[in-house]
């Protein structure tokens, strides 16, 4: 099964380079990688250039603002995998994990997994290349007490790896109550899913609604059951300080999600039909 891994990415193009190098580490051969740039900018030709090995298309548009929707709907569009893997920019995944996703994949479900929340000093160490995150998920054992103590934004055992099929994992990890909420950074389905409610509704402007709340309600309404991949298919957040910027209409798209709700509207008004698309 080929693997479309759709990265959001705005402005952070050190992310992104720590991202793809990590990308070329994968255990999973057949998958292509599809930046979902949310600006135009000079650096991430360069990069796609660096990691010419990958198999790498690079959507961009005009940087108007967050418009990370319709990023990943350009992306959604020019995939060609049969399976979809959304992470964001500032998150590193792990070398197993998109054979992760794949092998979790189930027709008719949907996989929603999460991240350690690196703390500031491992981030930093990670962003200079003085270590190497695949080396933390290996060791990553040794590396918890520090991780925690650096980390505060908890988390931080979202790091542990399971194989979902051994013992650990059947007998007493899959028997705990998990959450299964939609994290827009790291979640996967099959193409043909998404594409049934119109991808992501780009209605709902700067707000995050639309990345994980309004997608996941929507799944749901047309009959996907999501599932957790916690402690499996797993990805580094980079820190950063939290951003401050106040969305005056919040309250108003919340309002209208449940308006949509209420009437089942799990189409998106404005999503995949809204581009054009090239012959």
């Amino acid at each position: 099964m080929k693997v479309s891994i759709i990265i959001a990415v705005y402005k952070d193009h050190q992310a992104l380079d720590l991202i793809l190098e990590q990308l070329m580490l994968q255990d999973h051969s057949n998958f292509e990688v599809i930046i979902a740039e949310d600006a135009r900018s000079k650096e991430v030709p360069l990069l796609v250039k660096k990691y010419s090995d990958l198999n790498i298309v690079h959507c961009n548009q005009e940087d108007n603002g967050i418009q990370k929707m319709r990023s990943q709907n350009n992306a959604i569009i020019a995939s060609s995998g049969e399976y979809l893997i959304f992470i964001d920019g500032d998150c590193i995944p792990y070398p197993n994990f998109i054979s992760s996703h794949a092998d979790c994949a189930k027709p008719g479900c949907l996989l929603s997994g999460r991240r350690v929340n690196l703390g500031p000093s491992f981030s930093q160490f990670i962003r200079q290349k003085k270590l190497k995150s695949n080396y933390i998920a290996k060791y990553f054992l040794l590396f918890f007490f520090p991780l925690l103590i650096d980390g505060n934004e908890g988390h931080i055992e979202s790091g542990f790896y399971f194989n979902p099929n051994g013992f650990i994992y059947k007998k007493i990890i899959s028997k705990l109550k998990r959450s299964t909420s939609i994290l827009g950074c790291n979640f996967s389905c099959y193409k043909h899913d998404i594409l049934a409610i119109n991808g992501f509704d780009e209605g709902y402007g700067e707000t995050a609604i639309g990345d994980d709340t309004d997608i996941e309600w929507r799944f749901k309404a047309y009959g996907v059951k999501i599932k957790s991949v916690k402690n499996i298919a797993n990805v580094f957040h980079l820190y950063h300080e939290k951003r401050t910027k106040i969305i005056p209409n919040y309250q108003e798209m919340l309002i209208l999600m449940e308006q949509r709700k209420k009437n089942n509207n799990y189409i998106a008004d404005i999503g995949l039909d809204s581009h054009e698309v090239s012959s």
